[in-house]
């Protein structure tokens, strides 16, 4: 029996992409995830998260990872449809690894309504959907690791040729970054993600 789990990162930062990522392992493997210590991507180092990136795709049948760019973000966000959006691209790793289960981390308030959704964007298949699905089963966990290294190493390339910090409303080095790059510009740049309001409150006030 062939088990999926699917999760997102970097859903709440102001930049880069978002990235959903899924795996897809036959029943009887869960337990070498979890003998390596997979568990929620939040509650690991980087450093063990790229060392566990590795293990879990030696593991795994199959995994795909979609990143998905500001632009489309935008367009999401502008029709109120972000969960939308990210139903349609989990549909897609559902479709993609064809699995007879599929345990998805549910960004929607209402869990029930999400997965109903993403079953019917991929043909009616059988999904789980929950909160905090990436810290109750160890599969949406591994999707989480994976998840996220692909979007840190995004964020890293970014750096290369800015100081952006880590991309989230929070962080002061991100917003200094977005007010200075517009400033200057008087545009934002290809990577922010326009339709955030803290990125159009920095465009109002400047």
């Amino acid at each position: 029996m062939q088990i999926c789990g699917i999760d997102d990162a970097g859903r709440g930062s102001m930049l880069g992409p978002l990235v959903i990522a899924g795996i897809s392992l036959d029943k009887k493997n869960l337990r070498k995830l979890s003998s390596l210590g997979v568990k929620d991507s939040k509650k690991l180092s980087p450093k063990l998260r790229e060392y566990l990136y590795k293990k879990i795709i030696k593991i795994v049948d199959n995994y795909y990872i979609a990143k998905i760019p500001p632009r489309t973000i935008d367009a999401s966000v502008r029709k109120h449809c972000l969960n939308n959006l990210e139903a349609k691209y989990m549909a897609k790793v559902v479709s993609k690894l064809n699995p007879d289960i599929s345990y998805v981390d549910s960004c929607d308030v209402n869990p029930i309504r999400f997965g109903r959704e993403i079953s019917k964007l991929s043909d009616n298949r059988k999904i789980k959907s929950y909160h905090h699905a990436d810290s109750r089963f160890v599969v949406v966990s591994a999707a989480s690791i994976l998840a996220k290294v692909t979007r840190d190493g995004a964020i890293t390339k970014l750096r290369k040729d800015h100081d952006l910090g880590s991309g989230y409303p929070s962080d002061s080095k991100t917003v200094k970054f977005a007010t200075k790059f517009y400033k200057k510009n008087q545009i934002m740049p290809s990577f922010m993600r326009k339709s955030w309001k803290p990125v159009q409150r920095i465009v109002e006030n400047n």
